[in-house]
């Protein structure tokens, strides 16, 4: 197995399409082409990582956070980063990164945190835009029906819980080919007035090229008329962080040791006690203080996340119970996702999972 192959079953569980502009995800080291000798599955792909992975004999490193995050102009060793990566290289180990591709999934990092902390009916809580398009073309009526076949099969006209979703109208198109063109209908220097149905259907826009292959070869016409959009529309099924319910709701001091022991960190800094009882609960896993407003907006009783700075737990502004639980507490559980998954898809390879604890916060 190549570990082309292995990247096209990780691009299934998080597309890199749904990462963030500023993040570095997909293959960061390495030659796809590249046999599998066996996987090791890490937070941080740090120097004591891959050794690990050379003790293992696992020549795939697939992470969450991105060893290589910025640009580097130079590979001298002198940093933790540029170790790693010189060590990954001299073993020819390769390294995947998953990160805000994970992050922004509707079961990826911030729905494992919501099972974590026992919450339910959850949703997105900052739905990612410009994620997805609209594709219109057209067709003859007697070719329609096959045509809209084609394009759900590649993936258009996925709608949340719903698929072969698409808008069609009829109408009369016109064309005429030149001395050099086939046309399927009518004849070359004649001007022909055809029958056909407009079919308009959503994808998201990952899926463009197979849907555009699936266009392409379905459509009888020499040249086919389409066009695509970039809709503004938000996408409810992926984005940052996610809100629910507690069953039961608790004291404030009650939830703060509910959410230590389900996130096993060694500390909660926290803002101002309300002396009101947390129900609904948002959580964004790393860094999220961007969406503290959105929670406050969405009615949540507590945010739960990490990296908060001073000035912005007095974003509550008395309204919100804001708690930082550490950056890997709130992420902790996302190793054991890729595992499950990866073992799920390949339960006959060696998928292992690290034993090393990458967390750079040390507790007093």
């Amino acid at each position: 197995m190549k570990i082309k192959q292995i990247i096209d079953i990780l691009e299934e569980m998080a597309p890199l399409s749904y990462a963030e502009d500023f993040d570095n995800v997909g293959l960061l080291v390495g030659n796809p082409q590249q046999d599998i000798s066996g996987i090791l599955v890490c937070h941080d792909a740090l120097e004591a990582v891959i050794e690990e992975a050379v003790e293992q004999k696992c020549n795939l490193i697939v992470c969450f956070h991105p060893i290589l995050f910025s640009g580097l102009k130079k590979i001298t060793g002198k940093n933790y980063v540029e170790r790693a990566v010189i060590k990954a290289i001299r073993h020819d180990i390769a390294i995947y990164a998953v990160h805000t591709a994970l992050d922004n999934h509707k079961e990826g990092v911030n729905k494992i945190f919501c099972e974590a902390l026992q919450l339910t009916q959850t949703q997105i809580l900052l739905p990612k835009t410009g994620h997805l398009k609209k594709l219109v073309t057209y067709a003859a009526v007697a070719d329609a029906a096959a045509l809209k076949e084609a394009l759900f099969g590649a993936g258009a006209g996925r709608i949340g819980n719903y698929d072969h979703c698409s808008f069609t109208s009829e109408g009369t198109g016109s064309f005429r080919g030149n001395e050099a063109s086939t046309p399927q209908l009518g004849t070359p220097g004649h001007l022909e007035m055809v029958a056909e149905t407009k079919i308009e259907v959503t994808f998201e826009k990952h899926l463009e090229s197979s849907i555009l292959r699936a266009l392409f070869a379905q459509h009888p016409y020499e040249e086919v008329a389409y066009e695509i959009y970039t809709l503004e529309n938000s996408y409810q099924h992926i984005g940052m962080g996610m809100i629910g319910e507690l069953e039961t709701a608790m004291s404030e001091k009650d939830f703060l040791e509910h959410v230590k022991i389900r996130t096993q960190t060694g500390g909660i800094r926290h803002s101002a006690l309300l002396d009101k009882p947390i129900k609904r609960v948002a959580v964004l896993g790393g860094s999220g203080s961007f969406a503290i407003k959105a929670a406050i907006q969405q009615g949540a009783d507590a945010f739960i996340t990490a990296d908060l700075k001073y000035h912005q737990f007095y974003e509550a502004e008395n309204q919100i119970l804001l708690a930082d639980i550490g950056h890997f507490e709130s992420e902790r559980y996302t190793k054991n996702y890729i595992v499950d998954y990866l073992t799920k898809k390949m339960p006959n390879f060696a998928i292992i999972l690290s034993s090393i604890n990458t967390n750079p916060v040390n507790y007093l």
